[in-house]
């Protein structure tokens, strides 16, 4: 055999001129087999490879390099060539790993690699162990470009993954009582010295509630008493809304709705032939007029303006409001489990079991409308598209905000009306947007009496599923407490300035209900009977089934109402963060050793009379570094609090994904929510795995510490603050800097520490 391969003047030139452009650069060379070993009945023999200079240097069989195992059958060797040799020959052999067996030689040329490029095809390799016993395996070449920079940051990356785990010993569960003695030594640099409130920096602008907000004015806003209507306000003058999110028709106080001056379009119901059409509302029938423009029918709803129907004749009115509900029903956004279950409900339940109508009942100052906006969170944040639709917030926008005790009565006709009118108005905007797309509506109402909930199920039936969860309290103490909150907040008294005279109103208006109230027995239905405390209760459920009925019920059973904070916070700077590099499993720098410091001096102060209270992290080390200084608290490893798994780009910076794996990141810039790295998760998956870490927190009465990595804090966050999934890519959450999610009966509010920069 030859021992080199030498070049003709040609090729030397051209070897010259490539040398002369690669800038430094050296040959990254990978050598791989497959399908092997075969099925002998002697002994293993390991592929090895052997050639010239730089990579034996030598044909001496005993000097080869063996390949290494990658899988079952897949043998691997990698290697770099100096910019000073760009030519390599070399041949495959397989060598006995015990005994003195000879070695059996590749058959064949030897294999010329020229400036990074393979001459001739891919063969592959081929031996002969006997004159009748051929074997022969796919071999691949491969050789890559890169800087001797790129190079070094690679092998230092894969040798800190390397590093044996600091954390190795510390059990998941554990508690250290007393102060680690090698803590104290530069203690006095990570004292927080001044007033908490010093560090206070202000949240994103669209974040989590940061005041008292009544949670109804956060529900949907009324499309079928604003879209393109005028309203007349109490002085005479005319405000135009031209869409539904108009700042006067959102506000806090809503201004008082005399009469309504425009017809409204829906399309979603086509009359023709008599000249009379029944209202489902209120049962009236009216004649059909004709307007201007438009032919048209007027419905007449009772107590309240008309709205336009579009006649079945009429070919010049038309609306595009998009409802093809066959088309129009998109799968939620979502991955795993949530995914699974919905393609089910959609192949084999039928047609209105593909919409679920959360039909909410219960007495005034019973918890329904904080339920209804944390179960609408809850499932916004699982991926399906989910609306809260509050009948208190049709009634003042139609009706006005100042009505009294006596227009709750029962005895009360015209008020009785009138609120069965806005009731089936929520209704019908409900079962239109389901018809648009839309998976779940929350139907917030006291709904007391059977007469209402058979109206709201005649109006359901061939349009969706209703389920109606009732909300029982039998505790006086948080009852008075929910009546003062009431009082307080709701726009209904905003214009009450003697706060006694606005508790006694309520208490009567109170009672009305109470006189006619009829707990639910019919249908489907989920029963809370004094679970707003967290201390037991019951939950009763009639009739239920599907995947996401039973995420519901599961939800519920581990919700209360009990005040407490969770913050939220990134580990400390680790030294990947300083490289620039995503993933690892690196030590902390001194940067974030210096914070979990200032961290466990943070929780010391703000958590100093809650000693329940407990501190998460992930498995990683970073986080349970950062945690390591906290002591008198169990801290918990979660692996579903690890950071996302970046798969193959897991230790490599952004660039080096952007160099080498151009169309994995331009796959991500375009959507880092579904974008899921190779071998690895995408937001959604981290999503997923985090709803048992959610069910946790919600059921969780003393304060909880969780310490973890951005893209899972991010999801954590969107879930308190409500944010579209879309943008939980783009969360702001800054290494330092504590998120603090206070809990309660008001709702959720947000504050933020920043302890270093």
């Amino acid at each position: 055999m030859g021992t080199g391969y030498s070049r003709n003047a040609e090729e030397e030139e051209v070897a010259e001129g490539r040398e002369d452009n690669s800038g430094g650069q050296q040959l990254y060379v990978s050598l791989r087999m497959e399908k092997y070993p075969p099925k002998l009945k002697s002994e293993l023999l390991v592929p090895h490879v052997y050639g010239s200079l730089p990579l034996i240097g030598s044909w001496d069989p005993s000097k080869s390099l063996s390949l290494e195992r990658e899988s079952k059958s897949t043998w691997e060797l990698s290697f770099v060539i100096p910019p000073n040799h760009e030519t390599l020959d070399f041949k495959f052999l397989l060598k006995p790993k015990y005994g003195i067996s000879p070695c059996i030689v590749e058959e064949g040329p030897h294999r010329l690699l020229i400036g990074g490029h393979l001459q001739g095809d891919m063969r592959p390799a081929t031996f002969r162990k006997n004159p009748d016993d051929l074997l022969e395996f796919p071999v691949f070449v491969k050789a890559d470009r890169v800087s001797p920079f790129d190079l070094a940051a690679s092998w230092r990356a894969y040798q800190d993954n390397l590093q044996p785990s600091t954390v190795r010993g510390i059990p998941d569960v554990s508690i250290n009582s007393a102060p680690d003695p090698s803590l104290e030594e530069n203690a006095s640099s990570a004292t927080l010295e001044l007033d908490l409130e010093h560090y206070v920096v202000p949240a994103p602008s669209a974040s989590a509630n940061s005041g008292l907000v009544y949670a109804a004015n956060l529900t949907e806003t009324p499309r079928s008493l604003t879209r393109g209507g005028a309203f007349s306000n109490s002085d005479g003058s005319s405000s135009t809304s031209s869409s539904s999110k108009e700042p006067a028709i959102a506000s806090d106080r809503p201004t008082v709705v005399k009469e309504l001056d425009i017809v409204v379009p829906d399309p979603a119901r086509v009359y023709s032939g008599s000249g009379m059409v029944e209202s489902k509302s209120v049962g009236t029938f009216s004649l059909l007029q004709k307007q201007d423009s438009h032919r048209g029918l007027f419905v007449d709803r009772g107590v309240g303006s008309p709205r336009l129907v579009k006649s079945a004749s009429s070919s010049t009115f038309s609306v595009d409001l998009k409802l093809n509900a066959e088309n129009k029903n998109p799968m939620p956004a979502a991955a795993g489990a949530v995914t699974a279950a919905a393609i089910a409900d959609r192949m084999l339940g039928p047609k209105e079991d593909r919409h679920l109508a959360i039909v909410l009942v219960g007495l005034p100052a019973r918890g329904k409308t904080f339920t209804a906006a944390k179960l609408t969170r809850y499932l916004r944040w699982l991926g399906h598209d989910t609306k809260h639709f509050n009948v208190g917030k049709y009634r003042r926008l139609k009706h006005g905000a100042n009505q009294t005790a006596d227009f709750f009565r029962a005895d009360n006709p015209e008020g009785v009306e009138a609120r069965n009118e806005v009731a089936a108005l929520a209704m019908e905007d409900m079962i239109s947007w389901m018809q648009e797309g839309g998976q779940v509506g929350i139907f917030d109402a006291t709904n007391s009496t059977r007469r209402r909930r058979n109206m709201l199920m005649k109006m359901a039936e061939g349009n969706c599923k209703i389920i109606f969860l009732e909300t029982i309290c039998n505790d006086e103490r948080i009852i008075e407490r929910n009546i003062r909150l009431k009082i307080q907040q709701s726009p209904d008294y905003a214009e009450e300035p003697d706060y006694e005279a606005g508790l006694r109103d309520f208490k009567d208006r109170l009672a009305n209900y109470e006189k006619v109230y009829e707990p639910v027995e019919e249908g489907s239905y989920i029963k809370m009977i004094d679970m707003v405390s967290g201390h037991g209760g019951q939950i009763q459920v009639n009739n239920i089934s599907g995947y996401l009925p039973g995420r519901i019920v599961f939800f519920l059973v581990n919700t209360h109402l009990t005040p407490r904070p969770i913050l939220l916070t990134r580990h400390g700077e680790s030294l990947d963060n300083v490289r620039g590099r995503i993933g690892g499993d690196t030590v902390l720098s001194d940067a974030g050793e210096l914070y979990s410091k200032k961290l466990s001096n943070f929780v010391e102060k703000r958590l100093k009379s809650e000693r329940a209270a407990s501190i998460w992290t992930s498995t990683l080390q970073r986080t349970i570094l950062t945690a390591g200084p906290i002591v008198g608290f169990p801290k918990i490893q979660w692996r579903a609090l690890d950071e996302i798994n970046a798969g193959v780009c897991d230790g490599m910076t952004y660039e080096e994904i952007k160099r080498n794996m151009p169309e994995e990141y331009e796959a991500r810039k375009k959507d880092k929510l579904r974008y899921r790295y190779p071998r690895g998760e995408s937001y959604l998956d981290v999503i997923q795995r985090l709803e048992p870490v959610i069910i946790e927190l919600e059921r969780q009465r003393a304060p909880v510490v969780v310490i973890s990595h951005q893209a899972v804090l991010r999801a954590l966050y969107s879930y308190f603050a409500d944010r579209p999934l879309k943008e939980i890519p783009h969360i702001e959450v800054p290494l330092h800097t504590i998120i603090e999610i206070q809990m309660g009966v008001t709702g959720v509010q947000e504050k933020r520490y920043k302890l270093m920069d």
